[in-house]
């Protein structure tokens, strides 16, 4: 897809996955021409002072657009569709059709992120802050603006109680029954077009094949199969992780 220049652009976040991958993907899916970040979370960059300057709350994705910081995954998706409405719209026209929209990028804000949030930083994160001493884990504790997210970090460096993981689990079982009956519906979440509505749920959902394959298959959730297929094919997500990757060696490089 050819890129349309704009005024400058800089996306600053973890990369393709989780809420990081929202306005990462909105932004190849709208053709803009912008400069990706990556900043790494296994070295507390976003704990540093000068990202802090940026996003004084240590946390990504922020945009960047001419000196202006938008943060909050979902927001910055909704303010591209404002800056740029002459690049290709993921938001609907039809009013209806905006709130079925929003209804699903507040739902997994509010509830499918969550969930997946919490085994995920206990089967990732977890194991990353345990192999810190005691001196070292409470120096990056330190760091952190987010009081709630210091909490976490020592919940994750402890283990998280099992009632809380099944609990979280069971959330997510309904996430994913609630996503397959839609699926079996629409093409797209939001009805017949391709909206952010599919660009924030992708970014949870995506991979839950591997990682939840007792809820995530063939068998079970055959439509929810196909729509992150399909999604993964699209030349925008191609191109998104493609070049993810590349950017990523050469930052490795330049390391």
């Amino acid at each position: 897809m050819e890129r349309t220049r704009y005024a400058m652009l800089t996306l600053y976040s973890f990369g393709p996955g989780a809420n990081s991958l929202k306005p990462l993907l909105a932004l190849y899916e709208k053709g803009l021409e912008f400069t990706p970040r990556f900043v790494n979370p296994a070295t507390f960059e976003h704990h540093e002072e000068w990202f802090k300057k940026i996003n004084p709350r240590g946390q990504v994705p922020a945009l960047d657009h001419d000196g202006h910081i938008i943060t909050e995954s979902t927001v910055i998706c909704e303010y591209l569709e404002d800056a740029f409405p002459d690049a290709p719209r993921l938001r609907p026209t039809d009013p209806v059709q905006i709130a079925e929209m929003r209804v699903w990028t507040k739902w997994v804000d509010e509830y499918f992120c969550w969930c997946v949030s919490t085994i995920g930083w206990e089967r990732m994160i977890g194991p990353m802050a345990r192999a810190l001493s005691d001196e070292e884990f409470e120096e990056k504790v330190r760091r952190i603006p987010v009081p709630e997210q210091q909490v976490k970090w020592r919940n994750a460096r402890a283990g998280f109680p099992q009632a809380v993981l099944d609990e979280e689990m069971r959330k997510i079982r309904v996430s994913v029954d609630r996503l397959e009956k839609r699926l079996s519906e629409s093409p797209w979440l939001a009805g017949e077009d391709y909206t952010l509505a599919d660009i924030c749920n992708f970014a949870i959902a995506n991979g839950m094949e591997k990682g939840y394959p007792e809820l995530v298959n063939a068998k079970d959730t055959p439509h929810l199969l196909a729509w992150i297929e399909k999604i993964n094919a699209r030349p925008a997500c191609q191109e998104m992780f493609a070049k993810s990757q590349n950017e990523f060696a050469d930052r490795k490089v330049e390391a």
